[in-house]
């Protein structure tokens, strides 16, 4: 991979970052319906590749990271409790599309 599809790529992200802030009407367990993945997600992955270049990059400061600010902050202000039909509708996207890993 070349260095502008690198920072192409990381522009990209940053944007993605950048949205998910600007949304946080935008529930966690709505994207895992939808899409598959969630900030949790974002922030495990971010994680993971830290590590795979050798940082000790821990759970919270990678949440940090994708949140914007400490999880636990931002969970009390914007999660809220998931509804019978979102539970429902993530236990049919699970069994429709089994998490890998």
């Amino acid at each position: 991979m070349n260095d502008i599809t690198t920072e192409l790529e990381a522009s990209a992200f940053r944007r993605l970052l950048e949205h998910l802030r600007e949304r946080p009407d935008v529930q966690n367990i709505d994207l895992m319906i939808l899409a598959g993945f969630c900030r949790n997600c974002l922030a495990d992955w971010y994680r993971e590749a830290g590590e795979k270049r050798g940082l000790d990059i821990g759970k919270e400061q990678a949440r940090e990271r994708i949140y914007g600010e400490p999880f636990a902050d931002w969970k009390a202000r914007h999660q809220r409790e998931a509804s019978a039909e979102q539970l429902e509708a993530f236990a049919a996207a699970q069994r429709a599309h089994p998490p890998k890993g």
